[in-house]
This record gives C-alpha cells, sequence and structure tokens, in this order.
C-alpha cells in the first residue's frame, strides 16, 4: 500500500522526566495522525507507554520484581492507555482498536496471516490500529527487544509503504549528540556500516537503543519499505516530515528497490523462532551466496540439527557456523537426516521460502 504507515512512538517519547505519561505529546500525535488520515495515509500506530501509565495507578504493600512489576503496570495502564488514546481520536470522529500480541504469534504463519486480516479488516473500515506488546504475558526470553522490534515487523507484515520511529534524538549522529561537530546521517544507503557511530546503550524508559534502531531499520528497508527516525518531541513532526522533508531533522533508511515477497518478509523476522538448523558445505554456501536465485539441495548439507517438523523456520549455517540464510523446512529434522548428500530429491529449503542475511 503506498500510503499505508506504521508509527512507532516509544517509551521515551511518551513518558515526562519524572516516568509518568506525558498527556500533552499523546495529544499532539492524536492531532499529527488525524492529519496523515485527512491526507489520504493509513495509519497504523505501535505505541508504548503502557508501563508508564499505570506505574501512578497503584501503590502496593510490598516490592515487587521485575516481571511483577511489568506485568501489574502494563495490565493497569495498558487499559488507561488505550482509553486515553480513544478519547483524543473521538474529537476527530476516527475509531480506534487495541491490538495486543506476543512474539510467539509471529512464530506460525496461520497466526501472522490471522494477525495481519484482522488489522487489515480494521484499516478497510477506517481503524487506526493501535499496537503493544502484551506484556502481561510476554515475560520470558522470547519477548521483542523493544517496540522498535515489534514495528519492524508489523511494517513488513502489513506490506507498509513506510515505518517511522518516533524516538527522543533527531536521528542517527556521526558522532555523541550534543558534541561540537556532530551531524545527523540524513541518508542511509543499502549495506552502509553505521555502527561505529552508534553508541551500545538504551537511554530513559525503553527497553532498547539506537543500535536495535539500525538493525531493524535496514532490514526493513532491504525489504523495500522506507524507514525514517525521527524526533517524536519535536512539535508537529509527522507533519513536518511529510511536508518539508528537506528541512526536518531525521535519518532516512533507503528501500530495496525491489521488495521482497509476503512469505520471505515473515521468514525475514523469524530468525528468533528457528527449530533447527542445517550445516552446509562450501560449495553450498558459494551457491546460496552467487547471484542465481538457487534452493537448498541435499546434496550440499553436511548436518541436520535440532528437533522441527515440515514447515517449521530452520537456519542454514555454513561450514564456520555463519548463518547466511533463513529459510522454511521442507522436510522434518530426521527425514531430512536420512536424505542428507542425496541429489535425486526435492530441496530441503525452497528459494522461494529463504530469506538471506
Amino acid at each position: 500500500m503506498d500510503r499505508r504507515l506504521v508509527i512507532k512512538v516509544g517509551s521515551n517519547v511518551l513518558t515526562r522526566d519524572d516516568g509518568k505519561l506525558d498527556i500533552t505529546r499523546m495529544s499532539a500525535l492524536a492531532d499529527q495522525l488525524a492529519w496523515l488520515r485527512s491526507e489520504g495515509y493509513e495509519v497504523i500506530l505501535v505505541s508504548s507507554g503502557a508501563m508508564a501509565s499505570g506505574r501512578g495507578e497503584i501503590k502496593v504493600d510490598r516490592k515487587l520484581d521485575s516481571v511483577e512489576q511489568r506485568q501489574l503496570y502494563s495490565a493497569l495502564g495498558q487499559a488507561k492507555l488505550i482509553n486515553l488514546y480513544y478519547d483524543l481520536f473521538r474529537e476527530y470522529r476516527i475509531p480506534v482498536g487495541q491490538v495486543l500480541t506476543m512474539k510467539e504469534n509471529f512464530s506460525s504463519r496461520r497466526e501472522y496471516l490471522n494477525q495481519r486480516a484482522c488489522m487489515t479488516v480494521m484499516l478497510e473500515n477506517g481503524v487506526i490500529p493501535i499496537v503493544n506488546e502484551n506484556d502481561t504475558v510476554s515475560v520470558t526470553e522470547l519477548m521483542f527487544t523493544d517496540n522498535d522490534e515489534l514495528s519492524g515487523l508489523i511494517a513488513s507484515m502489513m506490506d507498509a509503504s513506510e515505518l517511522i520511529i518516533l524516538s527522543n534524538v533527531d536521528g542517527i549522529y556521526d558522532g555523541k549528540p550534543g558534541d561540537n561537530g556532530a551531524k545527523i546521517i540524513s541518508r542511509v544507503e543499502r549495506g552502509k556500516d553505521i555502527g561505529q557511530y552508534i553508541r551500545q546503550e538504551k537511554s530513559g524508559f525503553g527497553r532498547g537503543g539506537m543500535m536495535t534502531k539500525c538493525a531493524i531499520a535496514q532490514k526493513v528497508a532491504d525489504e523495500g519499505i522506507r524507514v525514517i527516525i525521527a524526533n517524536g518531541k519535536r512539535n508537529d513532526i509527522l507533519v513536518d516530515l511529510m511536508r518539508s522533508p528537506e528541512t526536518t531533522p531525521h535519518t532516512e533508511f533507503v528501500p530495496a528497490s525491489m521488495p521482497v515477497s509476503k512469505v520471505k518478509k515473515w521468514i525475514a523476522h523469524s530468525d528468533s523462532f528457528a527449530k533447527g538448523s542445517v550445516v552446509i558445505n562450501r560449495k553450498a554456501a558459494d551457491a546460496l551466496l552467487g547471484e542465481r536465485a538457487v534452493s537448498l539441495l541435499f546434496v550440499g548439507v553436511e548436518a541436520v540439527n535440532g528437533d522441527f517438523e515440515e514447515g517449521d523456520i530452520i537456519n542454514i549455517v555454513d561450514e564456520d557456523g555463519v548463518r547466511i540464510a533463513v529459510g522454511r523446512a521442507a522436510f522434518g529434522a530426521a527425514e531430512a537426516r536420512r536424505n542428507i548428500g542425496r541429489h535425486d530429491i526435492r530441496p530441503l529449503v525452497h528459494y522461494d521460502y529463504m530469506y538471506m542475511e
């Protein structure tokens, strides 16, 4: 969709210095999203802020551990947060709907398509989906790094034309923000390594940092979606990005000219769901990394690790243990082991169901 936007707004934008929700900032955000709608854009909002919203709602009698805090405050806060958005958008007669999800909900193709169908029917009926991770149950290691990762997956799943990540900085700098001479990198071409400029730290109330944002931005841009990182605390930032991008501070990640298929978009974000891996020889690795599109044949497989079933996601690694691709297995692990070295059988991973790293 040429005019479908995913807007991610982080905790550092929606909270004040004391950690409580910034209602004024939320109101300004709603005004801008309403303006985007009036300009003909479809909008999906990925919003943090549940814990900040719930933190001041209750006094507890005992000290809570980090998991208990997350469950309690997010459960209280999510209800308050969605009601605030409901009231703000009601002034524009724009209906909103809540979508709470978990990383596990993206692990199978069926659940992935179910979520896509849910948000599609909302957009078709003029409803703004407001998406957040379900922190009341997402308390294991299988959590999103933060909502940057979630927003990238949503943008990919919904075939957005653009993902806008609103943080509390103007973009990616070529030095430490605030230092003399440090400038914003306004445009990141495909394949450009900007890791040397990024500090390995998070800030404020969010779980992730700029390194996470860049990794997600580059992956999403590789899928043909334009990505922008900008400062959500700037007044009218979304309006300015649309009206006068040349004079509005931001970092743009240039999208690939040829977008990947819907299935490959799902697979691209599924590496953390891999149920196993296959080790391939040098010749097979060279073939996969070459210019021609090829499938992974059993003749190039040296070992099969894990206990996966047909249709599961697996990692494809070279002899040195370096992952070079993620794919959907056409065989279960037991049968795949029996077929190692064969050349008279269909591929273990077809090219159409493989995403190169």
